[in-house]
């Protein structure tokens, strides 16, 4: 059978929407993490997508495409900035911004917290629970729907929270609660 007749499926549409967004719940951001996307996505659509758009069509217009390391190269980074155009532009307009220094001066865990906690085995850490698009683990962000998030929300600084883990359960002892400050007026 010739390959015309081939069904060929789209996989690039498929990590659009990651699993990480709980079904049926809502895509939390702060502020400053919907202005870094929004910023991203527009420095993709105004700067870089034309810029490659100019070398696929320099490198088009030399001739021969199948051997030709621009032409394939720039068609491929084409792609990919397509799809985080697609990514980003899907996640920005379902995301509900939620400032955290609403919340300035209490001791109960909400979105946007930077909660200190000791564990059962006395080590202390301090995370900040933020949107799924904006966490990043190495700054000790994480997001609202990761595992410690969930045990530490709505509980207060005193509390000991139970955190279910792979090795069995742990508990958690939460030392300090900070949100960021609020808009001078």
């Amino acid at each position: 059978m010739s390959k015309a007749f081939t069904k060929e499926t789209n996989t690039e549409d498929e990590d659009i929407a990651p699993p990480s967004v709980p079904v049926g719940g809502k895509n939390y951001i702060t502020p400053q993490g919907y202005a870094r996307l929004h910023a991203e996505l527009l420095t993709l659509i105004d700067n870089e997508r034309p810029q490659v758009v100019d070398i696929v069509h320099w490198a088009a217009s030399n001739g021969d495409r199948s051997e030709n390391g621009d032409y394939l190269y720039g068609k491929k980074r084409l792609r990919e900035i397509d799809r985080r155009i697609r990514f980003l532009t899907k996640r920005l307009e379902i995301a509900e911004i939620v400032d955290p220094s609403v919340h300035a001066g209490s001791d109960q865990v909400f979105f946007g917290a930077s909660v200190t906690y000791v564990d059962d085995l006395d080590v202390q850490r301090t995370i900040t629970i933020i949107g799924i698009d904006e966490a990043d683990t190495t700054q000790a962000e994480v997001s609202w729907v990761s595992p410690v998030a969930r045990a530490l929300i709505k509980a207060r600084e005193g509390d000991e929270v139970a955190l279910a883990t792979p090795t069995g359960t742990r508990l958690l002892t939460i030392l300090k609660v900070r949100y960021p400050p609020g808009p001078r007026a």
